[in-house]
């Protein structure tokens, strides 16, 4: 007796997913931001898209885009923010599991490093601006306070980026002599200090101030110049000690 591959339409062609809320989830559309970027290049996609293609597939009822959608529009649109998320606060989302978390922050990740590799070859600090675009990669994205030196030659050109403290949302713990050794170490001509105010408050506060003057004194006395002290917030918004006449 021949049976028919589907009984429940009248010739046994495979039923029309059209009007059902399954059709969303099976769509194409799910494919279309790896099609779009074979015919037009990864630069013609919206952020969205690039996301869907680290997600892959959507939840029923949402298709990827959507689902891409949503994730940008409740994190305002910026990527940083869904670094910051973490791979618990992901999952939360339908349709994100452990491991599309994992590869999202993944991505995200490099995407970092890539812009970082762009200053490690001996990157010339020569004013605020220039100080700015070097730190930011480093700085900007987290959601604790790091305190960072960087080395610098005669030339101005970065020799080392050495992280001197970690801390949490309110303060940095900075030791001038933690500061001053790898300058000694490496013979470095000058310094430039820097550290993130995650609360996007650009203005330093008096413990900045403190150790700003402390630095600059241990700089004075050990003949090292003190080139800035940087502090980098989200934005593109930075306050530079120097470039406010606080030296």
């Amino acid at each position: 007796m021949h049976t028919k591959p589907y009984p429940d339409t009248p010739d046994g062609s495979k039923p029309s997913l059209a009007g059902t809320r399954t059709l969303k989830y099976h769509t194409l559309e799910d494919d279309r931001p790896r099609e779009k970027a074979k015919r037009h290049g990864f630069e013609a996609l919206s952020t969205a898209e690039l996301l869907a293609i680290l997600v892959r597939v959507g939840s029923q009822g949402e298709s990827v885009i959507e689902l891409c959608q949503r994730i940008l529009k409740e994190n305002d649109g910026k990527l940083y923010l869904i670094a910051r998320k973490g791979i618990n606060n992901l999952k939360s989302y339908r349709g994100i599991g452990e491991v599309k978390a994992i590869e999202i922050l993944a991505a995200l990740e490099l995407a970092r490093r890539y812009q970082q590799e762009e200053f490690e070859d001996r990157f010339k600090i020569m004013d605020s601006s220039d100080a700015y675009r070097y730190l930011r990669p480093r700085l900007e994205h987290l959601d604790h306070e790091e305190l960072l030196v960087v080395l610098l030659n005669n030339a101005r050109q970065v020799e080392e980026c050495v992280r001197i403290s970690s801390g949490g949302v309110s303060m940095t713990v900075g030791d001038v002599k933690m500061i001053m050794r790898p300058a000694i170490e490496r013979l470095a001509a000058g310094i430039l200090l820097a550290h993130n105010h995650p609360s996007d408050n650009p203005n330093p506060s008096s413990m900045d101030d403190k150790l700003t003057e402390n630095v600059r004194q241990a700089c004075h006395v050990m003949n090292i110049q003190l080139v800035d002290h940087i502090i980098v917030c989200r934005g593109k918004r930075y306050y530079s000690y120097l470039d406010n006449c606080r030296f």
